[in-house]
């Protein structure tokens, strides 16, 4: 099932708060909270299921939100953006110690808002989560990141969570990939092989060199297809003895 971006905002002025909070359910990205100081984003981190955090660095503690930013490239696995109304080189080369994947300066509209969390999210990926982001051309048109259990899938202008377990098939349509869940397609730019690697390998094969496969949701093979829900998929010599094999083993 497709989910909304869940964000925590960490900003001591309520009224930027409140407003940030408006523009972005108004995109349509969900508030898990929005508190202003250093101990209260720790206690929603740590009870709750957070995708990104929007962090002011100026707060109302004792710890800044740099701190707030290194806990949370020690502890979790999500990224970050700092919304400051700082820009001079002190601030901004202190931010960068603790590798944010975005720097929105103070004041701005949502588009800026909305266009500094796609690419926070495109940046961001598991395997690499103290990787510094920079903002290219490619890193604007990738439409999909990984967490451990999910992969964020773009439709229209937000990034929706998609749990791997719900992905059937992928199928390759020119530069698009078809991606095929339990209730719904989504249409990712990218070749199929890199795709694949960010898939979980025990799960997810390439059956073909049109189609990537959850084994999970095979419910039929023959000599030469597999069925997944009421959808043939041509199958490559390979995989028809692998999926024999692990039917015998």
């Amino acid at each position: 099932m497709e989910k909304p971006i869940r964000i925590l905002i960490v900003e001591d002025n309520v009224i930027i708060a409140d407003d940030m909070q408006s523009m972005l359910e108004e995109i349509g990205y969900e508030i898990v909270d929005n508190v202003i100081v250093y101990e209260q984003a720790e206690e929603v981190l740590k009870n709750q299921h957070v995708d990104l955090v929007l962090i002011d660095i100026i707060l109302a503690s004792d710890k800044t939100g740099i701190d707030l930013g290194k806990h949370i490239r020690e502890n979790y696995d999500i990224p970050f953006i700092f919304v400051t109304s700082n820009s001079d080189r002190a601030t901004v080369e202190n931010a960068k110690s603790v590798k944010p994947n975005g720097y929105l300066v103070k004041p701005f509209e949502q588009q800026d808002l909305y266009t500094s969390i796609e690419i926070a999210l495109s940046n961001f990926t598991h395997s690499d989560k103290t990787k510094a982001a920079s903002v290219t051309d490619e890193d604007i048109a990738m439409s999909n990141t990984v967490l451990k259990d999910s992969i964020f899938v773009k439709k229209q202008h937000l990034y929706y969570r998609i749990q791997f377990t719900d992905i059937r098939f992928i199928k390759a349509d020119n530069v698009y990939l078809e991606v095929n869940t339990v209730d719904k397609k989504f249409l990712v730019r990218s070749p199929l092989k890199d795709y694949l690697e960010k898939l979980p390998k025990n799960k997810f094969y390439r059956a073909h060199k049109s189609y990537i496969v959850n084994v999970d949701h095979i419910d039929a093979i023959n000599s030469r297809d597999i069925m997944i829900k009421d959808t043939l998929i041509p199958i490559s010599k390979d995989f028809k003895e692998f999926i024999i094999s692990a039917m015998n083993s």
